[in-house]
């Protein structure tokens, strides 16, 4: 596997990983577990997950 191909498919996780996160916090946010531990963990790696993606962004890897 050639960089591209890596980086192409460490994209695709992250993404992936980031939409089942947040589908996971919706429903804790709609049963009123936005203090538990469990949503909290969901919450910070979004922040970092949003982080890599942003700094992709600013590299002109992503539209």
């Amino acid at each position: 596997m050639d960089r591209l191909e890596a980086f192409e498919k460490m994209l695709r996780e992250i993404r992936e990983q980031a939409e089942r996160e947040k589908e996971q916090m919706d429903l804790l946010k709609a049963a009123g577990k936005e203090k538990s531990a469990t949503y909290r963990q969901y919450f910070g790696n979004r922040l970092l997950l949003k982080m890599m993606l942003d700094r992709y962004r600013a590299y002109g890897l992503l539209d």
